[in-house]
């Protein structure tokens, strides 16, 4: 049943609730400034524009490599890796083995304005709640240490699935694993994979920003 902006009147129709984590839910919290004073820490100065291309660069071998990290030991080479590559973008002559804890410890999250709010009345209101992302399998910790994790029944990442939105297994799987029917689900995310890969798989599909869900699906 078609809404304003989505597809879905109201949460009568509804069982399941798979929202989007980057840009979705969570944001990065001041990468550039907490990368610099990590560096300081280790006796190494760098203007914010150069820990800003170190930090893209990272970002770009990142989004390349994610999918990969399926396994503990897969997430802890992939780290290491992002470290050395932010390293070297930097010109910063640090071991990356022995920097990556730290550059680990600096990449930090933060929900979005009114995220946790909308979750907590989708939830209320008898909502399962999954949290599907093209992410490395690290995701459950992030959420954890932002004190998100207690929300979801589900976290499913692309690297647990081996694809990649908008391929439509990552939807397919958090429905099955829910155990409702995709009719009776809506995605909310913030891109044109997300809807893509929610419609391939049967999902409705709803556009950011979460903090407005509840109203759009006549939450109360």
């Amino acid at each position: 049943m078609p809404s304003g902006k989505g597809y879905l009147a109201d949460a009568a129709h509804l069982d399941a609730v798979t929202v989007d984590a980057m840009g979705t839910l969570v944001a990065l919290d001041d990468p550039v400034g907490r990368l610099g004073q990590a560096l300081r820490e280790w006796g190494v100065e760098r203007s914010p524009d150069e820990v800003a291309r170190a930090f893209a660069a990272e970002v770009e071998y990142y989004v390349g490599h994610k999918l990969g990290a399926a396994d503990q030991q897969a997430l802890a080479d992939l780290r290491r890796e992002c470290a050395r590559v932010f390293l070297e973008a930097g010109k910063i002559d640090l071991d990356p083995a022995e920097f990556t804890p730290t550059f680990v410890a600096a990449v930090v999250f933060r929900p979005l304005e009114g995220a946790v709010q909308a979750l907590e009345r989708l939830r209320a209101a008898g909502l399962a709640l999954a949290c599907v992302s093209d992410w490395d399998i690290g995701l459950d910790e992030q959420l954890e240490l932002i004190g998100l994790g207690h929300l979801f029944a589900l976290v499913l990442t692309s690297a647990e699935v081996g694809a990649e939105k908008p391929d439509p297994m990552l939807f397919v799987r958090s429905v099955d694993n829910l155990g409702v029917d995709p009719g009776r689900a809506v995605h909310v995310g913030d891109g044109e994979a997300d809807r893509e890969g929610a419609k391939a798989a049967g999902l409705a599909f709803e556009p950011v920003p979460l903090a407005t869900l509840p109203e759009r699906l006549g939450v109360r």
